[in-house]
């Protein structure tokens, strides 16, 4: 099977990094995991070992062949489902009934096993250039999953946890919703083909939205994209041109918040007392 160019596929080889990634789940038995672009299976193999019941979503067509016949098994067990979609185009209800994508309904499979989501995680080596599109999908998905392990880039994974201690857009996004930590370094030798850098093992742990009580999540982010906005001006000169000038100014030193401090320097709890404060 030639892995596909188009669609971001390195297959995981070493087997040593796949216990890494699900130890990191923290798996309860007969839980239910979900995993994107299972590939060869050698993920979803130790996870189905661990006692996960597994819903793995492949879009490559040509790929589910070769999942059905290797775990044909498992399937007749409905311990594994296989669905052959684009992991963006899927929705997890948040409610008892049937689910829906867009004007479609998910695999007739998963109709009315909505307790299957009451919590569940994600397990995944993601195609790298969906990164950002799969965190914040389902970061915000209604139904959130408790608890996400992916493989990703090295440099992203730094750039979410902020390892230099300088904060972004992406960091603070996802601090939002849950507790982002790197477990490990992945050498680019791990995969068939070698991908051009290294990826890292990504934990976003107690998933949620209790950032949010108190506030409104979509005024939270209005400040944030404002104070992210142009990177090297001061955070004040940002905020400025879309709040009240004198109000901003008042707020800002009424909570200790210097003026000339950059968006990278703010801490996640100022952006709250900003979102909330500022008119």
């Amino acid at each position: 099977m030639i892995p596909k160019k188009s669609l971001g596929q390195n297959f995981l080889t070493n087997t040593g990094i796949v216990s890494s990634i699900v130890d990191s789940a923290s798996l309860i038995p007969n839980e239910t995991i979900l995993e994107i672009g299972p590939g060869k299976g050698i993920l979803t193999e130790e996870l189905l070992k661990r006692g996960a019941k597994v819903v793995a979503v492949e879009k490559d067509s040509d790929l589910v062949p070769f999942l059905q016949e290797k775990f044909a098994k498992e399937i007749a067990e409905k311990k594994l489902i296989l669905v052959n979609r684009d992991i963006l185009d899927i929705v997890i209800p948040a409610k008892v009934g049937i689910r829906s994508i867009g004007t479609k309904t998910l695999d007739s499979r998963l109709r009315g096993n909505d307790e299957m989501w009451e919590k569940y995680k994600l397990v995944a080596n993601i195609p790298y250039y969906i990164t950002g599109q799969i965190i914040r999908k389902f970061l915000t998905e209604k139904k959130q999953p408790s608890k996400m392990v992916l493989l990703v880039q090295k440099e992203v994974a730094e750039r979410i946890v902020a390892r230099d201690k300088k904060e972004s857009l992406l960091s603070i996004s996802v601090k939002t919703y849950g507790e982002p930590k790197l477990i490990k370094i992945v050498k680019a030798g791990s995969f068939t083909p070698a991908p051009s850098v290294d990826s890292a093992i990504l934990l976003i742990d107690n998933i949620s939205r209790d950032f949010f009580k108190g506030i409104s999540e979509e005024r939270f982010f209005d400040v944030l994209h404002a104070g992210f906005a142009h990177k090297r001006k001061q955070l004040f000169g940002n905020l400025r041109a879309v709040f009240d000038e004198d109000i901003l100014r008042e707020k800002m030193k009424e909570f200790g918040i210097s003026e000339s401090i950059r968006a990278e320097d703010v801490s996640l709890q100022e952006w709250k007392v900003l979102s909330q404060k500022t008119i």
